[in-house]
């Protein structure tokens, strides 16, 4: 462990662990029962957020290298609904989107089943007001495979891609209902296309990325598979390629001892990975994980350079990593592989060229992070956090830290944000041992979206909010009561305390009466304690 680690390590175990103070819990439980009341909030902090001269701007999903990383040394390690909360802001709608910054803009995507309609949303990040609510498009009727019932939709939102944001131009992906130019300034759409079109039954989450003149996204359906190159100025294709894998699912089933109930046509081939540049040998390569296999092309004309099949690892979501001369590959499907693939080969290197691999506790949606020798990973399922060798895939430590995991890891100052479906985040150090301590923060949250940096501010995107948390700030009781919480949705799925959005008054104070008689039998507070609070919301009601 070098001595920078072994100091942040030292430093984020002298925070204490989260406990509930007797204020946080009365905002939460304000917020519970009164979020169906839209209240007018009064009380703006203006303070300027302007990005260091130095800093890159976190444009594109998990940031200016696609990595998680970012150089950023004061974002808050604790908070909850009210500490270290500058804003919060109600977005309205699903999405799965990860928000993306340049300059005092953040930029979300949003869609809605009810309305057919795909929406771009532009926030100002001093604020939290929501200064542009562009309309993309209205939807294309999707076909519903009776076989993928029960994957969709609840498996994704309609805007799960996320954009991709430059000086002059937004760039914003909804898979086959259409990917468009939009100009920052104006909101006004530089150019469509939505003639790029796949079968996907649980929709589409490959976001698009960029370099100087193109822009480069997967279409990863059970139907057809490719990638495409556009012109970034035009939108116009620049080059096309297929990319079916020839894959015998059918006998991969049998080696692994099931039988193919013929229920699910295609599932082996779709993907949801976004694609990584890299540069090997003074050469670049584009690395765009597929179905069954990971394939790298040249840039510049689609050509095929080297291929590693993973048969039975399939529906990769997670984005691939360059590190050491390696790149890292992660899958889903009936193999969850962590490969590390010497990048030098040509043609099908599967034989030749994986340095490592394994399938042990393997992250099948979150992508890891890299640090030094060290990759941080959690598991989707259950969250345990592991750290392996990244030259070797030797394993240092493991931690539960508990929870389901779709958002992928951050790193920033020598410490890891891990983000839970059910609104936990984790802080823990980055280090070669396991951590002595662990920072849990709780918010009424639901994280399908992986975080973004903006300055010295943390930007989490919910199921129904973005935050943008900053040391020093402090939401009041009345603004954490007035939060509001849209309905429960097909895509949307349950949103954060969902059952106070639609219930009586007599319901609501039953409900809170179980809740405070638990956390007084768990010694969370004094029976006093929860009387007073129980009488609050009586009155309150």
């Amino acid at each position: 462990m070098n001595r920078a680690s072994q100091a942040h390590q030292s430093s984020i175990a002298q925070f204490s662990l989260h406990q509930p103070t007797i204020s946080y819990i009365k905002n939460l439980v304000m917020s519970m029962l009164f979020q169906h009341h839209l209240k007018s909030v009064i009380f703006v902090i203006f303070l300027p957020a302007a990005l260091a001269a130095s800093e890159k701007h976190w444009n594109q999903f998990r940031g200016p290298e696609g990595d998680g990383r970012s150089p950023a040394a004061d974002l808050p390690a604790k908070f909850d609904e009210a500490s270290n909360v500058r804003w919060k802001t109600a977005i309205a709608n699903q999405g799965w989107s990860s928000p993306v910054v340049w300059d005092n803009e953040i930029w979300v995507t949003t869609g809605s089943d009810d309305k057919q309609e795909l929406r771009a949303l532009c926030v100002d990040l001093n604020t939290g007001k929501i200064m542009k609510d562009i309309k993309v498009f209205d939807m294309i009727e999707r076909r519903l495979d009776p076989a993928y019932i029960y994957d969709s939709p609840h498996l994704n939102s309609p805007a799960t891609p996320t954009p991709v944001v430059e000086q002059e131009n937004v760039y914003v992906s909804f898979g086959s209902q259409g990917i468009a130019c939009l100009n920052r300034q104006s909101g006004e759409k530089i150019w469509e296309r939505r003639d790029l079109r796949v079968y996907q039954p649980v929709r589409q989450g490959s976001s698009p990325i960029v370099d100087n003149e193109n822009l480069y996204v997967a279409y990863d359906g059970t139907d057809e598979q490719f990638f495409v190159a556009l012109d970034k100025k035009s939108g116009a294709t620049r080059w096309k390629v297929s990319r079916d894998i020839d894959s015998d699912f059918e006998s991969l089933l049998q080696q692994k001892g099931m039988r193919s109930k013929g229920g699910k046509p295609g599932d082996s081939q779709k993907a949801f990975a976004t694609a990584k540049l890299i540069e090997v040998n003074g050469k670049r390569q584009l690395i765009a994980p597929a179905g069954e296999a990971t394939i790298a092309y040249d840039p510049e004309t689609g050509k095929e350079l080297w291929r590693v099949r993973h048969p039975g690892g399939f529906n990769v979501a997670a984005r691939p990593l360059y590190a050491h001369d390696l790149v890292y590959v992660f899958t889903s499907g009936l193999t969850g592989y962590l490969m590390a693939i010497r990048a030098d080969g040509t043609g099908d290197v599967t034989d030749s060229h994986v340095a490592w691999s394994t399938t042990r506790s393997t992250p099948h949606i979150p992508s890891p992070v890299i640090l030094g020798d060290l990759m941080f990973l959690v598991t989707d399922k259950g969250g345990i956090a592991r750290c392996l060798n990244a030259k070797t895939g030797e394993e240092l430590w493991k931690k539960r830290l508990g929870g389901d995991h779709w958002a992928s890891p951050l790193l920033a100052d020598d410490k890891l944000y891990f983000l839970s479906k059910t609104g936990d985040v984790r802080v823990l150090a980055a280090t070669e041992s396991a951590p002595e301590s662990v920072i849990e923060n709780e918010l009424n949250a639901r994280f399908f979206a992986s975080p973004a940096v903006a300055g010295s501010s943390l930007i989490l995107r919910s199921a129904t909010h973005l935050y943008c948390l900053q040391e020093g700030h402090q939401r009041t009781a009345e603004q954490v009561a007035a939060d509001v919480y849209p309905a429960a949705s097909a895509t949307g799925g349950k949103p954060a305390w969902s059952k106070s959005n639609q219930s009586t008054k007599q319901e609501r104070l039953g409900e809170l009466r179980k809740q405070l008689g638990g956390l007084v039998k768990a010694g969370t507070l004094t029976r006093q304690e929860a009387m007073e609070i129980f009488q609050a919301a009586q009155n309150k009601e």
